[in-house]
């Protein structure tokens, strides 16, 4: 168990010249920075095109020629109680200066899930916190590393900015694929949902799968604008994929603390889990995640199948056999 922390310590932490090596490839194919200003004006606008009259209560100034969809700009100053040119400067991303009353009024004019009234606080903080580079992502301490090994026959693993896989357990491996044969850059959600077939056909909703992450991504956006493997991230999937093209667009944001999965095992079939995701504490940038099946169930024999078999279960070169 301590040689594979150790691969798996050694195989996650990508070095300053791959990090940097991994931006100038992605810069080549369309990474453009990411502008704070444009984030959130184009959140807004997308969110105001959204609603109709009617969702909220303006049912007789709907007419049957409104030359835009959704709500007109003094609709939702109305609604907010602000003024048509504060409402302009905010969607125009000249946000640092508005108060937490006025943003709270408008992301009730816009019903605003609790998600994306987070997101647009945060969008708003960070334009007035601007860095100039992003924080350095920590490293998994040594401690929750031991955490994740003693996870006996529970898939967990440790993720950070960016949708980046940092650490995992062999039951984690075994149940998504050995991700220590993977080269750092690789070792990413987006780009395994996105980009990999094999990880596309585990996930049974691999759509609802590929919206959060996106919605996550735009939350790192948000505050890390900055960030040039972000950038470069977010500008090679958007050439690679004309789904992640179409999902980024929408500007949805999600953050899933928990809930439920099924998927689809190459070996053992489909698989109905839970998922609880941890904020850790003493790094707000990384995540603990576990999956756990009801006790009893066809689930929970098949993770253990799993466990026995070990990490090399789930890979492309591996003969499988039908559910």
């Amino acid at each position: 168990m301590g040689g594979m922390n150790d691969r798996a310590e050694a195989a996650a932490q990508a070095t300053e010249a791959e990090a940097a090596a991994e931006v100038t490839r992605a810069a080549e194919i369309g990474g453009e920075p990411i502008d704070p200003r444009a984030e959130l004006s184009e959140f807004l606008r997308n969110r105001r095109a959204r609603l109709r009259p009617e969702d909220v209560g303006l049912a007789d100034s709907a007419g049957r020629h409104r030359r835009v969809p959704g709500l007109r700009r003094e609709e939702l100053a109305r609604l907010a109680g602000v003024s048509v040119a504060y409402l302009t400067r905010l969607e125009q991303g000249r946000g640092h200066n508005v108060s937490e009353e006025v943003l709270d009024a408008v992301a009730r004019a816009l019903r605003l899930t609790d998600a994306e009234a987070e997101y647009l606080d945060h969008l708003i903080r960070c334009q007035r916190r601007r860095r100039t580079e992003p924080p350095p992502q920590r490293q998994v301490r040594g401690a929750l590393r031991g955490l994740l090994a003693a996870l006996d026959g529970v898939p967990a693993y440790v993720t950070g900015q960016r949708s980046d896989i940092l650490a995992w357990n062999p039951m984690a491996a075994a149940l998504f694929g050995d991700w220590d044969r993977l080269p750092a850059r690789e070792r990413n959600w987006a780009r395994l949902v996105f980009l990999r077939p094999d990880q596309r056909a585990l996930f049974v909703d691999w759509e609802a799968k590929a919206a959060d992450i996106v919605g996550a991504l735009r939350l790192d956006a948000g505050c890390h604008p900055d960030d040039p493997r972000l950038s470069a991230l977010v500008g090679e999937l958007s050439v690679k994929s004309r789904e992640f093209r179409s999902l980024w667009a929408r500007h949805d944001i999600r953050e899933q603390h928990h809930g439920a999965i099924r998927l689809h095992h190459p070996l053992v079939g489909d698989l109905d889990l839970s998922f609880e995701s941890l904020r850790l504490p003493d790094d707000s940038e990384q995540s603990l995640t576990m999956y756990h099946a009801r006790p009893g169930s066809p689930t929970a024999e098949n993770l253990r199948l799993l466990a026995s078999w070990g990490p090399a279960t789930n890979t492309p070169d591996v003969p499988t056999r039908n559910a």
